[in-house]
């Protein structure tokens, strides 16, 4: 699919928004919930432009976010838990940071390989 100017813009709107809601998820629990429903609401607009990396990154960071925090958390009655949610931390951090700066210069996410494919 061939997108125009307008449409990427529109549609980098909702990627950069998915953003500010997972960093806000360290303040506000609901809002990652809310990025990831966008993700999926959105997704078939963003299929085929460079912005569906960051769809899926958004998503991946989401889900496996949600697993750590999950082990993170059955675990701090053993200690190690704090050690998985600190471990957690850093790794949103990285991945929020990541795709931010990579959106805002217009990058995929994910590089493309000879086929067009996305590597993952």
């Amino acid at each position: 699919m061939i997108f125009d100017e307008a449409q990427q813009a529109e549609l980098k709107k909702y990627a950069f928004s998915v953003y500010i809601l997972q960093a806000l998820g360290f303040v506000f629990l609901i809002t990652p919930f809310i990025g990831v429903i966008i993700n999926y609401v959105k997704d078939d607009d963003v299929r085929g432009s460079w912005l569906e990396t960051h769809f899926r990154w958004q998503k991946a960071t989401f889900w496996y976010g949600l697993l750590w925090c999950f082990l993170g958390v059955i675990t701090l009655p053993f200690l190690i838990g704090y050690a998985v949610l600190a471990g957690l931390t850093l790794w949103l951090i990285y991945r929020i940071a990541r795709g931010w700066i990579y959106l805002v210069d217009g990058k995929r996410v994910y590089p493309a390989t000879s086929s067009g494919e996305v590597n993952e």
